[in-house]
């Protein structure tokens, strides 16, 4: 069990998974998370990346993407009156009105009450070894908070121990 809130940076130096808090709640700027992330390039490949879990609602991964360019993904955009959430909404650009393109992408409607859909880029992870596919959907998976899906995430990349050793309550 994770908390309802924290951030981490994940990194794979010399081929073993690392996990470091950077802040046991979810109330950091996005400035300050983007700069967690270091310098483009430097981390190895694949690159460090920043997950943030918010109240369990949402969570945001932040990485280096061509050119030093930050991409992101939010699990669910619409949460907008969570400063954290509106922040990667604007600053990135991700549409929050309409989930129609995801849904397109999975069998099922994101969330039959029309209350959530996740946006920004769902191959943030792929080349860690997570398709934008099965992150579909495992986004689609409207029985999960966001921590669980974050440890599923972590459980599928092989990080899920170190994920435990940092942001367990």
């Amino acid at each position: 069990m994770l908390r309802p809130s924290f951030a981490v940076r994940v990194s794979r130096p010399a081929g073993r998974w690392s996990c470091e808090l950077l802040a046991a709640d979810a109330g950091d700027e996005l400035p300050v998370l983007e700069r967690a992330l270091g310098e483009p390039g430097a981390g190895g490949w694949p690159g460090p990346f920043v997950l943030v879990v918010d109240s369990r609602l949402y969570f945001v991964v932040l990485r280096h993407g061509p050119g030093g360019l930050v991409r992101a993904l939010i699990s669910d955009a619409t949460f907008q009156e969570w400063l954290l959430a509106a922040e990667v909404v604007e600053r990135y650009g991700i549409g929050a009105e309409d989930g129609s393109s995801f849904a397109a992408t999975v069998d099922d409607a994101f969330d039959d009450d029309g209350t959530g859909w996740p946006g920004g880029d769902l191959a943030v992870l792929a080349d860690a070894g997570l398709p934008a596919d099965e992150l579909g959907l495992l986004l689609a998976a409207d029985d999960l908070w966001a921590d669980e899906m974050v440890l599923r995430i972590a459980e599928r990349l092989g990080f899920a121990e170190q994920l435990i050793a940092v942001a367990a309550p």
